[in-house]
C-alpha cells in the first residue's frame, strides 16, 4: 500500500511539474522582444508619380524588375483596375495595426521555438488578386497581397468558388503567414503514401497550434466554425472509411485531390460528400500528430524529423467516437 501511495505521489509530482512548466511558456514568450517593420508599399505606390517613381524604385528595388521600363509602371498607375484595387485595399486596410500586432505575437512564438529565425521586413502590396500566392516569405522579406483579404463577399471575388473566397479574409492573414513559415522548417519531401500526406500536414497544423495559440482552431486550418464542427463530429466515420478501404498505405495519386488539396468538399463518393469540408485528410493528420505529442516526450524540432511510420505507431491514435 505504501509503495502504491509513493508511486502515485511521484506521478502526481511529475504531472504538476509538467503543468507548471507549460504555464511558464506564455510568460516567456511575452518577454521576447521583436521589432516588426511594416512598409505599406500599396499606399506608397498609389501615391507615386513620374516625379517620384525613381525614389519608390530605390526603396523597393525587388518589386521593380529591371526588364520593365518606367513607362510600364506609369501606365499601371493610371490603369483603372489598379486604381480600383488601391481604393478597395485602402478602405479595408486604412491602417495595419491589428494585423501588425498579430504578426508580432506570431514572431514571438516562432522566436521561442526557433530562436535563429530572422524577423522579416513586412511589405504590403496589391497583387491583382493572385490568391494562390497571397503571402510570400523569402529570407528576411515577407510580402502580403492585401487585395486577397478583402472579405469573402467582396466584388473582386465574384465568380470564385466559395471554398476559395471564404479564405480571402483578413482574419486568415496571420495563419497564412504561419503556414509559409512552417514550409521553411518542414522537410520538403512529403512521402509517397496517403499516410505520409496525412502526417505531413498534421505536423504543419500542430506547429500552428504552438505558433498561433491566440487564434481559433478553425482559423489555423482555414475552416469555418461549422466545417470544423462537422470534422469533429465525423472523425470516427472518416477514419473508419480510410482504414476499411486500405487507403493509409496507398500511393494512389487521386487521394491527394480527394482528401488533401483545397476543394469545395472531400470526395468519399458517398452521400455525405456535399456536407464535408475539403482537406479533411489534413484534419485527420492533425489529430494523429496531436495524439503522438500527447503520448510522447519530444520537442517541436524533433517532431519535424520523426518518420511517418514511427510517429503513427507511437501515436496510439483513436478517433473521437
Amino acid at each position: 500500500m505504501k509503495k502504491l501511495i509513493f508511486a502515485l505521489l511521484i506521478v502526481s509530482s511529475f504531472f504538476f511539474y509538467n503543468c507548471e512548466e507549460e504555464d511558464k511558456v506564455p510568460q516567456e514568450i511575452d518577454k521576447i522582444t521583436v521589432d516588426v517593420q511594416v512598409d505599406r508599399f500599396d499606399q506608397e505606390f498609389a501615391q507615386t508619380t513620374a516625379e517620384n517613381l525613381n525614389a519608390t524604385k530605390a526603396k523597393y528595388p525587388y518589386l521593380f524588375p529591371q526588364q520593365y521600363a518606367d513607362s510600364v509602371w506609369l501606365l499601371k498607375l493610371k490603369d483603372t483596375i489598379q486604381i480600383e484595387l488601391n481604393t478597395e485595399v485602402g478602405k479595408a486596410f486604412p491602417n495595419f495595426d491589428a494585423e501588425t500586432e498579430d504578426l508580432k505575437r506570431l514572431f514571438q512564438h516562432i522566436k521561442y521555438y526557433f530562436p535563429k529565425f530572422p524577423i522579416p521586413r513586412v511589405v504590403t502590396l496589391t497583387s491583382d488578386v493572385e490568391y494562390t500566392s497571397r503571402v510570400i516569405l523569402a529570407d528576411t522579406l515577407l510580402l502580403i497581397g492585401l487585395d486577397n483579404y478583402l472579405g469573402k463577399n467582396h466584388k473582386f471575388y465574384k465568380g470564385f468558388q466559395n471554398y476559395i473566397s471564404s479564405g480571402l479574409d483578413k482574419e486568415y492573414i496571420v495563419s497564412d503567414v504561419a503556414s509559409e513559415f512552417c514550409a521553411t522548417v518542414m522537410p520538403y519531401q512529403k512521402g509517397r503514401t496517403f499516410l505520409d500526406q496525412l502526417v505531413y500536414y498534421g505536423k504543419e497544423l500542430y506547429l500552428k497550434d504552438k505558433l498561433l495559440p491566440f487564434k481559433s482552431e478553425a482559423q489555423r486550418i482555414g475552416y469555418s466554425q461549422e466545417q470544423l464542427e462537422w470534422a469533429e463530429a465525423n472523425e470516427n466515420q472518416i477514419w473508419r472509411y480510410f482504414v476499411e478501404r486500405e487507403l493509409l498505405y496507398s500511393t494512389e495519386k487521386q487521394l491527394q485531390p480527394r482528401f488533401i488539396d483545397p476543394a469545395p468538399f472531400s470526395k468519399f463518393q458517398l452521400e455525405l460528400d456535399n456536407e464535408s469540408p475539403g482537406r479533411i485528410g489534413q484534419y485527420v493528420g492533425w489529430q494523429i500528430v496531436r495524439a503522438f505529442m500527447e503520448n510522447n516526450e519530444v520537442t517541436l524540432q524533433q517532431l519535424l524529423t520523426i518518420p511517418t511510420e514511427e510517429l503513427f505507431n507511437k501515436s496510439n491514435y483513436k478517433p473521437k467516437k
